[in-house]
Formats: C-alpha cells, sequence, structure tokens
C-alpha cells in the first residue's frame, strides 16, 4: 500500500503513477486511455493531473462508471471530470461519456458498448474509488446485474446496475475490461475505508464485497492511501 500524509501529498503520488503510465503506453503505441471514477475523493487529484505536462492530446478518458443522469446534474461523474480534470494542460485531451442520449442505461447500451469498444484499449491505467459497503465502479453488494458486469459475455465492456444503494440507475465498466489494464489503481483516503478495504482482503464471497475481485487481480492493484 502506497500511503500518504494527506490527501494532497497522496494526488500528487497517483498523479505521478498515472502520468508515467500514459507516457509509456502512448511511447508504445502512439495513443493511450485512462478510466477515472466520480465522486468527491478524485478531485484533488484530478486537478494535479490536468497540470501535468504530456501529449494530451493522444490520451482518451473515460469513467469507470457513471449515474444515469444528465451532465447539467451535480450526481453527474462526466459533468465532474470536465470540470476538474479536463482543464489546463488536459483539457486537449479526447473525452468518451459513458451516459449518452437515452432513456434509460438499457437502452444506451448499446451506444455505450460501441463507444468503449473504440477506445484504444486496454487502459494504460483505471483508477477506482471504493464505498464503505465495499463497492467499486458501480458493483454494488445486490446489484441487479452485478454477476453479469462481474462475468459478462465475451467482448461486454459495459453493463447496466440498479441497486437500492445506488439511488439512481447506473452504467459501469465490466471487470474484464477492468482488469485487463496495465495498471489498476485503488486510490481511498479514511480510517474507515482504509478498514474496509482491510476487511475485503479476508476471504468471503465477492458479491458481498465486489472490491475482492479487484484484490484478486493476477497483478495485485496498487493502493494508494491517506488518512
Amino acid at each position: 500500500m502506497n500511503e500518504f500524509p494527506h490527501a494532497q501529498a497522496l494526488a500528487a503520488g497517483l498523479a505521478d503513477f498515472v502520468e508515467t503510465a500514459l507516457t509509456r503506453r502512448i511511447d508504445k503505441d502512439g495513443h493511450a486511455a485512462l478510466a477515472v471514477s466520480g465522486g468527491t475523493t478524485p478531485i484533488t487529484f484530478f486537478d494535479v493531473l490536468s497540470r501535468r505536462t504530456l501529449n494530451w492530446s493522444n490520451v482518451t478518458v473515460t469513467l469507470v462508471d457513471d449515474r444515469w443522469v444528465p451532465e447539467v446534474s451535480p450526481r453527474s461523474n462526466a459533468a465532474l471530470v470536465r470540470k476538474y480534470l479536463l482543464q489546463g494542460q488536459a483539457a486537449s485531451a479526447n473525452f468518451v461519456a459513458l451516459v449518452n442520449g437515452a432513456a434509460t442505461p438499457e437502452a444506451g447500451l448499446p451506444d455505450a458498448q460501441a463507444a468503449i469498444a473504440a477506445l484504444p484499449l486496454p487502459f494504460a491505467a483505471v483508477v477506482l474509488g471504493m464505498g464503505t459497503d465495499g463497492h467499486t465502479a458501480s458493483f454494488f453488494p445486490g446489484g441487479d446485474r452485478l454477476r453479469q458486469a462481474l462475468s459478462p459475455m465475451p467482448g461486454q465492456r459495459v453493463e447496466t446496475m440498479r441497486s437500492a444503494a445506488a439511488i439512481e440507475a447506473r452504467i459501469t465498466l465490466t471487470l474484464p475490461t477492468l482488469l485487463e489494464a496495465d495498471h489498476v489503481l485503488i486510490h481511498i483516503e479514511g480510517l474507515e475505508k482504509r478498514r474496509t478495504l482491510e476487511a475485503a482482503f479476508h476471504p468471503g464471497p465477492i458479491i458481498e464485497m465486489p472490491i475482492r475481485a479487484i484484490l484478486g487481480r493476477d497483478i495485485a492493484p496498487d493502493i494508494f492511501w491517506s488518512p
């Protein structure tokens, strides 16, 4: 676990790691893709990363998951990324949203699938968060499509999700799409989430604490934590 004394130091360390991952993939393939999470935790990281000097025009950014709401909603992860990450040096990056104009995620799923399938995969880096219930991405315990998101049909990149804990209907990248990334990172802050993560390291059903599906990756994820 990469431990930092405070959130600002964590943001800088995480930005260093992601910048290196993107640069390596650009040097290798000429382009790179990055998947990030929403919520309040990554805002400082977004701000720091957006100031880094790299070939942003050859980077495509998307989301690990999003709520099926329009970007004018304060609950939109896409709006959060546009406001805090796609600024400054990073303004020239390409952005692919998961949410489209369909009325429901189920109706919008084919277009979302096509959009993600067209990215320069695998991702250079995936930055995941985690809830105190052990969910990550939109893999919620009790989610109606949790098993399908964890074990999708071959080639399926996205899945819908509805859960009482999620409030809104959601759309999420599938587990194999996340795990095939060059680097899978978990970004958490606070003692409560650290305790949740430590509990997830103990054996138990993945559907009860879906973060276990990430912790069980063949190449262990890199964990970034601050109090």
